[in-house]
């Protein structure tokens, strides 16, 4: 293996452990949620979800769940609490 290949791996390895690096700006995501699988995403600082919770509320549990999990590489407005 080339020596610059496994200095980029190396890198790559001190990366991972500091995901502050990273800011999200958009993602895609299947959801398998108990009862049905959902489309979620989030994009220009906006949740959707194809549930039927999420359209009435503006927010659910597939979007609370995926914030929990991401929350040190979403920007702040993602990290949005129920609307009132």
């Amino acid at each position: 293996m080339r020596s610059s290949l496994i200095g980029k791996i190396e890198k790559a390895k001190r990366y991972a452990q500091e995901p502050d690096r990273v800011t999200l700006s958009g993602l895609t995501a299947d959801f398998r949620g108990e009862n049905n699988n959902y489309k979620l995403s989030y994009a220009s600082g906006k949740w959707q979800c194809s549930c039927h919770f999420f359209s009435q509320w503006g927010t659910c549990s597939h979007t609370m769940a995926v914030q929990q999990m991401l929350a040190n590489m979403l920007p702040k407005e993602a990290l949005n609490s129920p609307p009132e």
